[in-house]
């Protein structure tokens, strides 16, 4: 099994859970920690993890086929 493989394997949700966690994470850490230098090359991270889960969501072959039956259900 490829690592690339167990996000195929995903509900929706969790895709969407495994985007948002490490931001949210990031922001919460700079809540309780403040502003230095940790928490801004965490929340750079986050970012960088959302816009590249953003960005290959459409190549995951759950995610085609998603795309596809928006196109049968749209008029």
């Amino acid at each position: 099994m490829f690592p690339g493989n167990i996000f195929n394997d995903l509900s929706p949700h969790a895709r969407v859970v495994t985007a948002v966690l490490p931001f949210a994470a990031a922001i919460f850490m700079r809540l309780v920690l403040g502003n230095n230098q940790l928490t801004r090359w965490l929340i750079s991270l986050g970012v960088m993890w959302f816009a590249a889960n953003i960005l290959m969501a459409p190549y995951s072959a759950g995610m085609r086929q998603d795309i596809r039956n928006l196109r049968t259900l749209l008029p």
